[in-house]
Formats: C-alpha cells, structure tokens, sequence
C-alpha cells in the first residue's frame, strides 16, 4: 500500500506545491491531510502561475484524483474561489474532487475572532483566516463539520449554541457587530448545494484505492516546525504538518506509508513570529529575499530569511522519518562568494546535542557556522546534476551529510523542468 507523504521539513514556504505537481504525474491519488486556507502552494506551469490554498496540488494532472482530508479546516468562500479559479483556466475539477465529510468548517465567527486575537493578545503571526479558532472548536467538540450541513435542524441547534458562547465573546469583551444566526445557516446550506457532489467518505476511498495497489501522494501544509506539538510553540499552525498528521487527517494507517520526502530550501525562510535561528538582518537577508521573492503566496508578508539550519534539520529528519530529501531554490544562492550553513547550537558557551523546541532556549542559541566557496556559474541552466558547478554539489554533499537524509532531488527554478534528480 503505497504512500509517499510529501511535507514541508522547515517553517513552511519550502516548494512542495511543486514537488507534489512533479509526482502526481505518476500518481493516482493526492490528498491534503492538515491545515487550511492559510498554506499557499504555488505550481508553476510553462508562464503561468497558480497558488493553490486547499486543493491538492495534483489538480494539473488530468488522471489525478485530488483528496482533501477530514485533518483540513474549509473556508467555503476560498474553496470555491479556488474551483472557479482552476475551471477558468480549464482544468476539470468536478468528477476529480473529493472532499471528506468529516471535515471542519471556518465560520465567520472563527475570522473575526482570529483577528481580534491577534491584536489583543500575545502576537503570533497569523494570518487571520480563522484557522486557530476552528480547530479550537474542533477538539472542544463544538465544531461544525461538512456532515452537519446535510440537516438543517442539526445545524441550525449547534449553530445556535455556538453563536450564542461567541456574541457573548465579540459584542461584551471586544466591542464587536452581534453575529447573525439565521444568515450563517442560510449562507453554509447553500454552500453545502454547491460542494455536495464532491463529499464522500475520504477515508474508506483511501483504503479502496490503497487495496487496488494505487499510489497515493499525501500532501502536508506549512512546515515541520510549525508543528502544534513538535515545533516552536507558541509560534505555531494549528495543526500537525508531522508525517504523522497524514494518518489521523487522512484516516490511513501507518503501515500504509512507505517514504517520507521532506522538502527543504538552500537556505531558511520564515513568515510571522517566532525564532530562527540563522536570521540574517542584514544586506545579506535582504539579497535573500529579492533574489528568492520571498514574500508570503497567502498574505504577501516579507519572510525573514537566514542560512540553512542543519541542526533544525536534523530534528525535522528524526521525527518525521525522512527517507529522501529534496532541496529547493539553490539558484538563490547564485552569486554569493561565500555561502554559510549552521552545523550546531551554541549556549552560554556550551554546546547543544539536539535542536531545543522551546522558544527561550532558541532566542538564546548562537548559530556555529560552516563556510563553504560560494559559486559564479548560475545553476538554472543546469539539466542534470551533474552540470551543477563543483562549489554547489560541495555545498550540497554538505547539507545531506549534516541533514542525515540522502538527497534525491535539487532544483533550481520554479518549472518543472528546472529539476534535478541525482543519480541513482
């Protein structure tokens, strides 16, 4: 039973909307398995270009069946922004699309809520799409999933409690417009008319296909370390982009898997709060993101940006059990004399054995750097590995070893033809 989760191994942003479009081609299935419209996966294809937020990035390969999972919260407003978008442009998604009946909806309330939080209280960096709130009200069991919209009466009593906890939250503590009830019911039932072709029980689909000895690619959002139980809490997602989230917001088992291809860049990107270690401050960072046009797909915010991490790396490796590494945007580095990459942690003197997930003892970490020759030659023209200049496979030979993932795949531009599988 073939599955290959793909995932982000960093913060996030790390080009795995690529790298999944790479390998739907000879897939059956891809399913999302966490998060929301929050994630931003960016498929490129010829000279054009298409961000996707919850829909697979399968959705270009016409033999694709795309899935999303009972794990992912549905902005209804988005997803339906997305279809529109995609059947434009020509691309079939009615008889492609499932969606799981058992997963969570983002309501008006979980938006408002999402941004008065954020400006109320400890900053976090969100972007305010309501996805914190609606997995609040997932694991307090309040929650309103696809299910519900298919009675009226059911929806309309657990609506109605629910609005009722959240008026008393926005007009009494944040000044804010009473929500209507009625209008929200009104407003998801004719939502549920517009999706209710694609809703199926995902999970027993999955087991179906997997049975058939199909191969089916299971796409995380965000990054690893952004994780809500394996990253740098506080500054987290609201779910787990961990290998392990593939099975509970898909509904698969573990023994169905058999890799996990982690998805990192050259270097280190990060959107919203929270520590980075090797964040560069400075002209350095600043070339970093011109050259990488490193600016948010979802919000369109500056990521902070800094050498590649091996030491968070090798977390991520470890517990998500990455078996293949794939690098992305080398060419970035194009250009540099001298490019750096962190090879441990540092703290008042000694050194850490491992990569320390609470954010006091990372704000206090000092990045042990190793130099390596920058090179001159640019990479995107390169069709094989093989005609990477020396400096980049050294560079390369480097960040696998420090990593503990064999590399399988560099790429160096945003086509999908600017990628470069190592020889086997």
């Amino acid at each position: 039973m073939p599955v290959q989760i793909i995932l982000g191994a960093q913060w996030g942003d790390e080009g795995k909307g690529k790298v999944v479009d790479m390998l739907a081609e000879q897939a059956d299935v891809v399913a999302r398995y966490q998060g929301g419209a929050n994630a931003g996966h960016t498929v490129c294809i010829g000279d054009k270009q298409y961000v996707l937020h919850l829909l697979p990035s399968g959705m270009f390969h016409e033999s694709c069946t795309c899935v999303i999972g009972n794990g992912v919260v549905i902005d209804p407003a988005a997803l339906m922004g997305e279809i529109a978008q995609l059947e434009a442009a020509g691309i079939r998604v009615k008889g492609r699309l499932l969606i799981s009946h058992n997963a969570h909806l983002i309501m008006p309330y979980h938006k408002q809520l999402d941004v008065i939080r954020e400006q109320t209280s400890a900053r976090i960096g969100t972007t305010g799409r309501g996805i914190g709130p609606a997995y609040i009200d997932k694991f307090m069991r309040a929650g309103i999933r696809i299910v519900d919209l298919l009675d009226r009466d059911t929806l309309a009593r657990k609506l109605k409690a629910n609005i009722e906890e959240k008026n008393q939250i926005l007009t009494k503590v944040h000044g804010a417009t009473k929500i209507d009830v009625d209008a929200i019911i009104t407003e998801y039932q004719e939502f549920d008319q517009k999706i209710d072709e694609y809703i199926t029980d995902t999970s027993l689909y999955l087991f179906q296909v997997l049975r058939d000895g199909k191969r089916v690619i299971a796409e995380g959002a965000q990054g690893a370390l952004l994780d809500v139980d394996h990253g740098t809490y506080p500054f987290v997602t609201s779910s787990n982009p961990t290998s392990g989230g593939a099975c509970t917001g898909l509904g698969i088992p573990p023994t169905a898997v058999s890799e996990v291809i982690g998805v990192a860049k050259a270097y280190c990107t990060r959107v919203g709060d929270g520590p980075v270690p090797t964040e560069l401050n400075d002209a350095t960072g600043t070339r970093l993101r011109e050259a990488g046009h490193e600016f948010g797909a979802t919000t369109g915010r500056p990521r902070r940006c800094g050498w590649y991490d091996a030491v968070a790396m090798q977390y991520s490796t470890r517990i998500n059990g990455i078996s293949r590494l794939v690098v992305t945007k080398l060419d970035v580095l194009d250009g540099f004399d001298e490019v750096r990459m962190c090879t441990g942690y540092e703290v008042a003197g000694k050194r850490l054995r491992s990569f320390p997930t609470d954010v006091r003892t990372l704000d206090q970490v000092r990045p042990l750097y190793e130099s390596f020759e920058g090179w001159k030659t640019p990479v995107t023209g390169a069709t094989a590995y093989e005609e990477l200049p020396r400096q980049a496979k050294t560079y390369l030979t480097a960040l696998a070893r420090y990593t503990g993932a064999p590399l399988w795949l560099v790429s160096v531009g945003p086509r999908r033809d600017q990628s470069l599988f190592l020889p086997s």
